[in-house]
């Protein structure tokens, strides 16, 4: 049995964060999460995409968000569980919960961060007939190494933020990429359709509307995509690699069932402190719900930050909270924390 002062469920950006703010008022975390390493939909979706909102980085790629964050919680010394997901918790009588884990792992905390990102969630398929049939053979739902599609030919298929962003980086690491959207207006930022369109008007690009995919050929692996245009009827074409990005569906999964007070596969939080209906549960990042909620990362980490407070005076209630500046603490400061 783990027993720590903070169960972080989900080991994404916000739930990172989270052990940093809890470190500073030497409070242990220990983290569960379902995927095999930590970094959440960063690590697991797109490592290699550049995030711009995240202040003081014009630019950084999501992997190396997830390494810095890792590198500035190593101090604290967390714990973690990975490849096991979050099934059930019970309170026991002295008032702390127990989490048992898709394998059985026990973990008892007086506190519980739920920072599970989107949830339990799986890609959105075309429907395909045979498309399970070349999944790892030329169909990919999300791009962990765009160096896989150097000097390949690869179709992808979409019309949101992901597509158009994946259509413009390959553009310059494949050797041909094809972008098909049913339709000729696009849900995507503004600058990015642009962005497309324009290297479509300079010959870098196919852009294909009015056309999806609806047929998929080949022996042991993908050869050839079937595109059914609105006018011209349907076509074959040589590639290598499809990648539709249609999005995720997202699924609470057992968090469902923990008696959370849960709006549109979201669960409702007090803007106070993050705290859900339940007392001694919070919930931050993506999977919480409020008015005026953005899905933002450095929103989720102001609320794992006023979380963590309320969180110190549940598990030391005798305790005054004593919060200093980082400026003030320095890097002593972090290690005699974690002390």
């Amino acid at each position: 049995m783990i027993e720590t002062d903070i169960l972080i469920i989900g080991a994404g950006p916000c739930g990172l964060f989270g052990v940093f703010e809890a470190g500073l008022l030497k409070l242990r975390c220990h983290l569960v999460d379902s995927l095999p390493q930590p970094g959440g939909q960063l690590t697991e979706i797109y490592p290699k995409k550049p995030i711009y909102d995240i202040p003081g980085y014009p630019s950084v790629l999501a992997g190396d968000l997830v390494k810095n964050l890792m590198e500035q919680i190593e101090p604290f010394k967390p714990g973690f569980t990975l490849g096991e997901r979050a099934e059930s918790i019970e309170k026991l009588e002295d008032g702390r919960f127990k989490l048992t884990t898709s394998r059985g792992t026990e973990h008892v905390a007086p506190v519980i961060f739920i920072a599970g990102g989107l949830g339990c969630f799986e890609p959105r398929k075309p429907p395909i007939s045979n498309i399970t049939d070349f999944e790892d053979k030329g169909v990919e739902y999300i791009i962990k190494d765009p160096e896989i599609y150097r000097d390949k030919e690869v179709v992808i298929a979409g019309g949101g933020d992901s597509a158009l962003d994946w259509t413009i980086f390959l553009a310059n690491v494949a050797k041909r990429v094809s972008l098909v959207h049913r339709r000729t207006s696009f849900r995507g930022a503004l600058d990015s359709v642009e962005k497309v369109q324009y290297l479509a008007k300079e010959g870098l690009i196919d852009l294909i509307t009015e056309a999806q995919v609806v047929g998929l050929k080949g022996a042991d692996k993908l050869e050839e995509v079937v595109i059914k245009h609105k006018t011209a009827g349907e076509k074959s074409q040589k590639t290598d690699h499809f990648i539709p990005l249609f999005g995720l569906a997202p699924k609470l999964g057992p968090i469902a069932e923990w008696g959370l007070n849960i709006t549109k596969n979201a669960i409702d939080v007090d803007t106070r402190d993050y705290s859900t209906n339940v007392p001694g549960i919070f919930a931050v990042g993506d999977i919480n719900n409020y008015p005026g909620k953005l899905k933002l990362i450095l929103c989720g980490f102001h609320e794992a930050t006023m979380a963590v407070q309320s969180a110190f005076k549940i598990i030391h209630p005798d305790q005054k909270l004593s919060f200093k500046y980082t400026t003030v603490a320095g890097v002593n400061g972090f290690e005699e924390a974690a002390a």
